[in-house]
């Protein structure tokens, strides 16, 4: 195992700049929605996974998923860490394990799920596109 290039203080104040919400790629999308009439809610508490955009009437939600933490299938999905690289692959599988549990309940309760991946966000068009669909 390699030792970490940054000091414990170093290491704990970058990841405490890693936010939950209000991330780049889904203030990307909310602007985009806000500039074409849509109107949501936001990290909607009572539903399960506090998606990050809710669209109660249609009974639909969006999440809008970094790839590292989500382990998505594309190069940015599948770096692995350096360091604590045991604690980091349990730490990510739960999150999709939660995922997992989170899409079956919404689904359950009636809800349509769409998941935008961060990567996705590059060609904000097609991301559109797809978001107009789900919509309709």
């Amino acid at each position: 195992m390699m030792a970490d290039v940054l000091s414990p203080q170093q290491r704990s104040f970058n990841m405490a700049q890693i936010r939950g919400r209000d991330t780049k790629p889904e203030i990307t999308l909310r602007k985009w929605l806000s500039r074409n009439g849509y109107r949501y809610r936001l990290n909607s508490r009572d539903l399960p996974g506090k998606p990050d955009i809710v669209f109660p009437r249609l009974h639909k939600v969006i999440f809008v998923h970094g790839c590292f933490w989500h382990m998505h299938r594309c190069r940015y999905g599948k770096v692995v860490p350096k360091t604590n690289a045991k604690f980091w692959q349990a730490k990510r599988e739960g999150n999709v394990d939660r995922d997992k549990r989170n899409l079956r309940t919404l689904r359950t309760l009636g809800y349509k799920v769409l998941i935008v991946w961060e990567c996705q966000l590059r060609d904000l068009d097609r991301v559109a596109r797809r978001v107009v669909r789900f919509l309709a």
